[in-house]
Order: structure tokens, then sequence, then C-alpha cells
């Protein structure tokens, strides 16, 4: 009986060490995977950082170097000079901060309207909203720059703002936000004699104020990656946007780009969205999260 007792605990320490192998095989190769692809994700904004402080003869020579030779700062404030980076950015600000302003006040009204009121045909207009989001946007450039162009709005600030101010998509994600509050509070609060715009900011703002966050910050980050409706609709280099001077501003006569004082310009655009991500991703992902979960 002993021998039996002692064999049967063998058997039982032996598959104990091989779960444990394969556990530590699986976790070796699970972190060796997101290891190499973390290297992948890493390597371009690395290779961005040390173009922008490299010179020209070092950044074209045959061989790349992994480390300037001599770091070049004064990329940085060429950069500054030969973009009208500082002009670029209040463009770029003023159009993201008034676009996201006016964004969030007609996705709350519509997605309030969607959840809560009842309104006859509000579940087939709801669909057709939602309809429209399987279209490609840029089918629509060239009936947009028509109406545009007809109502001369070309090259001013209202024609970077109004067109985009609408979005399905946010829409969509603060209606089913809002469902998942319980209809008895609304009902509770209209007994109490409470009418829909107070309740709506009493209630369903605070409770729903992560995907508004979400929301705030997607609206922004597009604003400010925006390139080819602000390339398409503005003539003057006073009304463009960031993203196309680093396009046009590094390109000399004979069309030879200077391409470290290009990269320097694009660190210190990309530094703004690298902050957003790091210290709000949290609040990007709880809104997502708490979204779509109840149709």
């Amino acid at each position: 009986m002993t021998n039996q007792v002692t064999l049967q605990e063998k058997n039982l320490q032996t598959v104990s060490a091989k779960q444990r192998v394969v556990k530590i095989i699986v976790q070796v190769l699970l972190y060796t995977f997101l290891g190499v692809m973390a290297l992948i994700i890493v390597f371009p904004f690395y290779w961005m950082i040390i173009s922008s402080l490299k010179s020209t003869v070092e950044y074209r020579l045959p061989v790349p170097t992994l480390f300037p030779r001599e770091i070049m700062w004064g990329n940085y404030v060429e950069a500054f000079s030969a973009a009208n980076l500082g002009r670029l950015f209040i463009n770029t600000v003023i159009v993201g901060v008034v676009s996201t302003l006016l964004s969030l006040v007609i996705t709350i009204l519509s997605a309030f309207a969607f959840a809560r009121l009842e309104f006859k045909g509000k579940n087939a207009l709801f669909a057709a909203l939602l309809a429209t989001m399987m279209i490609p946007g840029e089918l629509f450039t060239i009936t947009n720059y028509i109406t545009v162009n007809n109502f001369g709005w070309i090259d001013t600030y209202t024609v970077l703002i109004v067109p985009f101010l609408v979005s399905i998509f946010y829409i969509y994600l603060l209606r089913q936000n809002f469902m998942q509050i319980p209809n008895e509070l609304y009902l509770a609060a209209k007994v109490d004699g409470t009418g829909d715009f107070k309740y709506l900011c009493k209630v369903m703002i605070p409770l729903s104020l992560p995907t508004l966050i979400s929301i705030t910050i997607l609206k922004m980050m597009g604003a400010w990656n925006s390139y080819v409706w602000p390339r398409l609709v503005t003539k003057s280099e006073e009304m463009r946007l960031i993203t196309n001077g680093l396009r046009d501003a590094f390109t000399d006569m004979s069309g030879q780009a200077n391409i470290p004082v290009q990269m320097a310009a694009v660190a210190v655009v990309s530094f703004p969205l690298f902050l957003v991500f790091i210290f709000l991703r949290k609040y990007i992902m709880k809104g997502v999260s708490r979204s779509g979960i109840k149709g």
C-alpha cells in the first residue's frame, strides 16, 4: 500500500513538473513574441528621433548609422522657422478645439434624442444614419468641396470646422452608453417635474463622462491628424494645418527634402499626441468598453 501511495505521489510530481515546464515555455514564447512586436512598433519612432538629430550628410550615408555621430539640436530650431510651426499650431488648435466643442454639443443632443425621447420614425432614422457609416468618407469629398465652394467658404476656418461636426459613430457610441442608464431614473425625474435638458445635464452627462472624454480625445486627434481635406480647401499658407506644413515646407526648388529637419518637425508635432496616449489611454479604453453592450 505504501509503495502504491509513493508511486502516485511521484506521478503527480512528474505531471506537476511537466505542467510547470510547459507553462514556462509558453510564457517565454509569449513574452518573446510581445518583445519582438514592441521593437517593430517602437523602431520607427526611434528612427524618427535619431534622424531628427543627424546632419543631412550623415543621413544620406550609404550605410545608415543607428546613433547620430554629432547631435544637431539646431534642426529643431530650423524646423520652427522653415515650416512656420507656430502659425500651423495655432490654426490646428483653433480648428481642433472649436470643432470638438461643437461636435460634442451635437453628439450629446442627438444621442439623448435617440436614447430617451420617443418620436415617430426614430428607429428608422437611426438605422438610416448607421447605414451611412458603410459609405467611405472619400466619396463625399467632391460634393462637399462643390458645396463649400458655392458658399464661399474656401480658405476659411469655417470650411475646416463645419463639414465634419457630425459623426454618426460618436452618436452611436454615446447613445449606447446612454441606453445603459436605467430608464427608471428618467421616468422618476419626469414625475418630479425635471425637464429633459436638466436631466441630461444633471444625470446622463455625469454618468457618461468616460465616454465623452473618449469622444473628445478621438475628435481632437482626428483634427490634429487631418490632411486631405485641409490641403484641398486651403490655398494660403496662413490657413493650412500642421500636417500640411510638414509635407510642403522642407523641399527646396530642386525637389530635395531636408529630411533631418523634417523629422524634427514631425517629432515636435507627434509629441502632444504621444502625451495624450500616455496619460489618457485609460479614459479611451474605459469609454469604449462601457459602450456598445446594450442595443
